[in-house]
């Protein structure tokens, strides 16, 4: 009797409620402890102290298909359904995070195609982290804008398959549902905005000034280079005359060295005797070696 649901509950989606989770799940839930201890006799006022003491999310993990307390609930919410406006002040309470999953999610199995997007949509701009387990037991963290997302797009979510809806755009074109607005559009519009006004600032064209500005400025700048060359000239001039004789009979002898022509043949000579005595000195320990082993032997 405790696992049946209840005479005034409604079919949705063509089917008793709690058959939109499946039958192995459904009876793991049965059997487990705190289905017995913490769901028994819930009413839709209870439900929402059960659903403050959530601290993650999750559908069965382990081996043995243990299931959480969170897919729990939910199977307690398919059974007693509760009214929609109870679901919709669990969607819009903003303290307890848990709680607006908990009524997300039961809205996604139970609502048509418009009350999801109506209602799940603005939920897009919550940013709060969620912990999930997942099938292996470990704990990851999720967004609730992500677990939005998945609850509008994917095909199972909490290891329960999700009744199919309509697309947002056949929807919109259908007229029964607006266009959708994104908080991001009014910076975007700002940006572009901005963008515009520095394009127009850079391609604005520079000021004419008058002719007799720019000549003016002109014989300035020209006056100014022959000053500074007139001044280089005159320091290399000083730099020559202030040099020392012995200074000036290094560089000249320098100077001739590298204009010698038997430089060149003194180095040549020079290499060549060096690899003269190098080729002598190989032989000559070649042949002491060939007379030590010939006296050995």
């Amino acid at each position: 009797m405790a696992n049946r649901t209840l005479k005034d509950a409604k079919n949705i989606h063509g089917t008793n409620p709690q058959y939109l989770i499946e039958k192995i799940i459904r009876s793991r839930i049965y059997d487990s402890q705190y289905w017995k201890e913490s769901c028994f006799a819930l009413t839709a006022e209870l439900m929402v102290d059960k659903a403050m003491e959530l601290r993650f999310l999750g559908g069965v993990f382990g081996g043995n298909i243990k299931p959480t307390p969170f897919i729990c609930l939910v199977l307690k919410f398919l059974q007693i359904q509760p009214e929609k406006d109870i679901v919709i002040e669990f969607i819009k309470n903003e303290e307890f995070k848990y709680v607006r999953a908990l009524g997300a999610f039961y809205l996604r199995l139970t609502a048509s195609a418009v009350d999801c997007y109506k209602y799940l949509e603005p939920l897009y701009n919550d940013y709060r982290k969620l912990r999930r387990q997942n099938r292996m037991g470990h704990y990851e963290i999720v967004h609730m804008d992500e677990f939005i997302d998945e609850l509008l797009r994917e095909e199972r979510v909490c290891d329960v398959i999700l009744p199919r809806i309509q697309k947002r755009c056949v929807l919109e074109e259908s007229g029964e549902l607006d266009p959708k607005v994104s908080l991001l559009d009014d910076d975007l519009d700002q940006e572009m905005m901005t963008d515009d006004e520095e394009n127009e600032k850079v391609s604005e064209p520079p000021k004419h000034t008058s002719s007799k500005h720019t000549s003016s400025s002109d014989h300035r700048r020209r006056s100014r280079s022959r000053s500074t060359s007139r001044e280089k000239y005159k320091k290399s001039k000083d730099r020559k005359r202030n040099e020392s004789p012995l200074r000036k009979k290094y560089k000249e002898e320098r100077r001739d060295r590298k204009r010698s022509p038997n430089r060149d043949r003194r180095r040549s000579r020079s290499r060549s005797n060096e690899r003269s005595r190098n080729y002598d000195d190989r032989y000559h320990k070649r042949d002491r070696s060939y007379e030590r082993d010939r006296r050995r032997y």
